[in-house]
């Protein structure tokens, strides 16, 4: 798995997205740890010194909100997480304001939910506003709007997150920050004979496999989802390092060149931003069922997908939704927009597209999903 020698991802980085985890912030969930806060501060505020544009997705706000309120442990209610977000979010947010204004920056607030990147509308002016913050070198200090989401609607962990703020902006790299020094090929704490991994490719599929569950009471995320993460962030040529907080001026050094944690590089091209909105649907409508035929003149023909190769229609779906595309092993291999509503596509699938006319009285287009409106995953 361990590559050959290399330097950071971070040094040549010129955008970039650093996710810190609650336990970084909050001192294991014991409260705002402002020393710590200030210390984020300080290195992030070298970085733009550097030249470099910086977007921080912190999270916290549950945490802080949890011991404000007296509570003993996180909550499991979606209401009282809500709540425990909402009183959290006042000392988050005060918090990074008062340390980065020591060294002359502004920070603005930014809550998203996985509708406001759904929607292309709001996905290209959160896109916009980012970009133009950054351009004025403000820190955009991001977090999942907890107080508003549902279980239908959360990112569910802010390593989801920031790998979708990397693709939104297209960043250069995400730096994901946690209590641990990066990833194993087993967990350590189980597993005496398990090796770090400093260099891997993102997406390699044998480090999903090496990833365990969640490790720490306070924050959601484990390190399987950090592996998704870069994954997910690769799509759009984003490199993603994960690192230890604890490390001692740990962003600075990445940015000189040192090679700390494990670093997960890009290999893919950058995606076209219209694509990678279509890849950054969490949710889909619905599923289209494919045949090894179809599955084929999409992988590696690069054609729309035809009615003719679809066997089976799932779920509720609109003209212009998007929906999964799923190969004969039951495996997403892309998603698009649909032409057609699920009742429409369950009546013409199997039938060649000259019929389409004679079966539902019309036709909009000759194409289930055409090429332009489909990302292969």
């Amino acid at each position: 798995m361990k590559l050959p020698e290399f330097k950071s991802l971070l040094l040549d980085a010129k955008v970039i997205v650093v996710k810190v985890g609650s336990s970084l912030v909050t001192n294991d969930g014991h409260g705002l740890d402002q020393k710590a806060i200030a210390g984020w501060a300080v290195q992030i505020a070298a970085l733009v010194q550097q030249g470099k544009q910086i977007v921080l997705v912190s999270s916290g706000a549950v945490a802080e909100g949890v011991q404000r309120l007296g509570w003993k442990k996180r909550p499991t209610a979606v209401n009282e997480l809500q709540a425990a977000a909402a009183v959290g979010q006042m000392g988050l947010v005060q918090m990074y304001e008062s340390c980065f204004s020591q060294h002359h920056l502004r920070t603005a607030q930014v809550l998203l939910t996985h509708d406001d990147l759904a929607d292309r509308k709001r996905y290209l002016n959160a896109r916009s506003t980012l970009r133009t913050l950054l351009d004025m070198k403000v820190i955009p200090i991001i977090n999942e709007n907890d107080t508003v989401v549902t279980d239908e609607i959360r990112f569910g962990d802010n390593d989801t997150l920031g790998s979708l703020v990397a693709n939104l902006i297209e960043a250069d790299t995400l730096v994901i920050l946690t209590d641990q020094q990066g990833l194993y090929t087993a967990d350590p704490r189980r597993n005496p004979d398990a090796s770090f991994v400093h260099h891997a490719i993102a997406g390699d599929a044998t480090l999903e496999e090496m990833a365990g569950g969640a490790g720490s009471s306070v924050g959601t995320g484990g390190m399987l989802t950090k592996i998704l993460a870069a994954k997910r962030a690769a799509r759009s040529g984003a490199h993603t390092v994960i690192a230890s907080g604890r490390e001692k001026n740990v962003l600075v050094r990445l940015s000189a060149g040192e090679a700390i944690g494990t670093h997960l590089e890009a290999t893919q091209m950058k995606t076209a931003a219209r694509k990678q909105w279509l890849a950054d649907h969490l949710r889909t409508t619905g599923k289209l069922l494919l045949d090894a035929g179809a599955v084929k003149v999409l992988k590696t023909e690069g054609k729309s997908l035809l009615p003719i190769g679809v066997t089976a229609v799932e779920g509720y779906f609109e003209r212009g939704d998007v929906v999964a595309c799923i190969d004969t092993e039951g495996k997403e291999i892309a998603r698009g927009l649909v032409n057609y509503t699920a009742s429409e596509a369950a009546r013409i699938m199997r039938r060649p597209s000259s019929e389409i006319e004679s079966i539902l009285g019309y036709v909009d287009e000759a194409e289930l999903i055409h090429r332009d409106n489909l990302i292969l995953l």
